[in-house]
Order: structure tokens, then C-alpha cells, then sequence
């Protein structure tokens, strides 16, 4: 898992809102006004309706919307995946394994993917979104966060080498694609929904402070990469890990203590901020689908 980065936050907008009906949601995790625990809060993208929506004694992590975009399913650091609604009502547990990470749902919203340690190495599983019946893919490769084609007919993969196109039914490899990324961990990766681009953290060329011991800290960046570019491109300095947005061309993002979309390659970038409560940057926010 990527190592927690907490960032202080102010509510405000800094994007064009749609007519209220269109608006979507974004879900995201924070620490309520500071506080230890991290819990799920809704807002809607002009920067409106920030709630609460996820309590408890076990943080909140890991979030992402059904297709409907009516629910919520996220893991709980210690207890396994759940599933809430968007209003924060009818909470359900759906595995008890306290380390599985990164559930997505299925395009056609049957299935659930997610990651769950297994000989030592983060492996695929796939179980009904109802729950229950998990069973891991034996022929998927060891890999990061999985997301599902458009289509549903396959799993895109990140792993170290390259993003792998997997048969959601066993994990057998169906194709590659090498989109000539270092990645610092595949679970820090956001595959695109064409399966052409990734999101991900990567070291930045320059390095920090000389108190890391023999030499000086490393530092991050999160970084595109694409079959359409030679070499990756930076997106921005010390943010968590991004997650796309349902046109594939978009991605959300937390830094300096804001909710950030950055249009890309090399777009436009807006800006949601919070108040009272720090946003927790060790899982990217979601964005609701319409």
C-alpha cells in the first residue's frame, strides 16, 4: 500500500458547475476534522454537499462507485470490503480478510475485483457484488490495482513490467501493454479505461533533504504514461495516487490539500477544496458515473 500522505483542506470550488441535476458526486477519505481515523465524505464536484458518510472504530479506505453510481465499495483497514450508498445508509460487509485492498465493480455491476495477499504477493480475486464466494484468478499474475475494460470482457493489470490484459473468469494473460513505466509499486497505478494510459506514482529525478541516512530522501511524483508518448510526463509533484474519470481523459487527484482534475496530457487543471477535515492521500478518490 502507498504510504499515507495526510493534507489539510478548505471547502470551495474552483470549476464551472453543471445544472444541480447533472452534477456528479465525488466520494474521497479523510480524517473528520483531524481526527485519527479516516472515513468516507461525499461532495458533490462545485465544491457542494460535503458529507460524511462512512463511521465507526476501523478506517475507511479505498473507495469506488457501482455503475449506477448508487453505492459505494471500500475497504475497512483491518476488516475487509464493504459496500455503503451514497447517502452513507445500509452498510454492508462483503469479505472478512483484513487485507484485501482496491475493490472496483464490473461494468454490468455483478462482480466485484479487488487485491488480496496470497503467497506473499498482491493477488487477484474477483467475488459477486453481493459477497461471499471470493475466489482468486490462479492464472493472473502478481499485480496493483485492477480495473476493468469498458466492456467487462477483461481485467487491465498493472504489474511491474507492463499492464496485462486478463480473462476475468481464470487470469490467464490475453495481452500486454508496455507502456514503459518505473513503477515504485503497481498498486500506486491507475490503468485508463482504453487500457493505453496509466497514472502512477513514480521518483521524481530530483531528490530531498540528506536525512534519509547515507543519501538524500527520495521524493515523488505522479506521472502519465501512454502508448502515444515516448516518455512519461509529469502530471504533478508529491500528490497520492489518481484514479480516472469515466471519459478516460481525465484524472482526480489528492495534493496540497485539495481534490485536483487534471485534464490530460498536459491539460487543464481545477480544483475542490475542504474544510475542517485533512484528506487522506493513500487511495485516490471516486468519481461518480452518469
Amino acid at each position: 500500500m502507498v504510504a499515507t500522505a495526510v493534507l489539510a483542506v478548505v471547502l470551495k470550488l474552483a470549476v464551472s458547475a453543471p445544472a444541480a441535476t447533472a452534477v456528479p458526486w465525488v466520494v474521497f477519505s479523510a480524517h473528520p476534522e483531524g481526527t485519527a481515523l479516516q472515513q468516507l465524505f461525499r461532495v458533490q464536484s462545485n465544491g457542494e454537499g460535503l458529507q460524511q458518510i462512512s463511521r465507526g472504530a476501523s478506517p475507511a479506505t479505498d473507495p469506488a462507485f457501482s455503475p449506477d453510481g448508487k453505492r459505494i465499495v471500500f475497504v475497512r483497514l483491518g476488516k475487509g470490503i464493504f459496500s455503503i450508498g451514497l447517502d452513507g445508509t445500509n452498510e454492508k460487509r462483503l469479505t472478512k480478510n483484513g487485507r484485501d485492498s482496491y475493490p472496483v465493480w464490473s461494468p454490468n455491476g455483478k462482480q466485484i475485483a479487488f487485491l488480496r495477499p496470497y503467497k506473499k504477493q498482491w493477488t487477484l480475486f474477483v467475488m459477486p457484488s453481493s459477497g461471499a464466494k471470493e475466489h482468486r484468478l490462479p492464472l493472473a499474475p502478481p499485480g496493483g490495482r485492477p480495473a476493468w475494460t469498458t466492456d467487462g470482457k477483461a481485467i487491465l493489470l498493472p504489474t511491474a513490467a507492463d499492464v496485462s490484459r486478463l480473462d476475468p473468469r481464470t487470469g490467464r494473460i490475453t495481452g500486454r501493454v508496455d507502456l514503459q513505466a518505473e513503477l515504485q509499486s503497481s498498486t500506486a497505478a491507475a490503468v485508463a479505461p482504453n487500457g493505453r494510459s496509466i497514472a502512477y506514482i513514480g521518483r521524481r529525478p530530483l531528490t530531498g533533504p540528506e536525512d534519509c541516512g547515507e543519501s538524500p530522501c527520495p521524493m515523488f511524483a505522479l506521472y502519465l504514461a501512454s502508448t502515444a508518448r515516448k516518455k512519461p510526463l509529469k502530471i504533478a509533484n508529491g500528490t497520492g495516487p489518481a484514479t480516472w474519470l469515466p471519459d478516460g481523459r481525465t484524472v482526480i487527484y489528492v495534493t496540497g490539500g485539495k481534490l485536483i482534475l487534471t485534464a490530460l496530457p498536459g491539460g487543464k487543471s481545477s480544483s475542490i477544496s475542504m474544510d475542517e477535515h485533512l484528506l487522506a492521500g493513500d487511495a485516490p478518490p471516486a468519481w461518480q458515473p452518469r
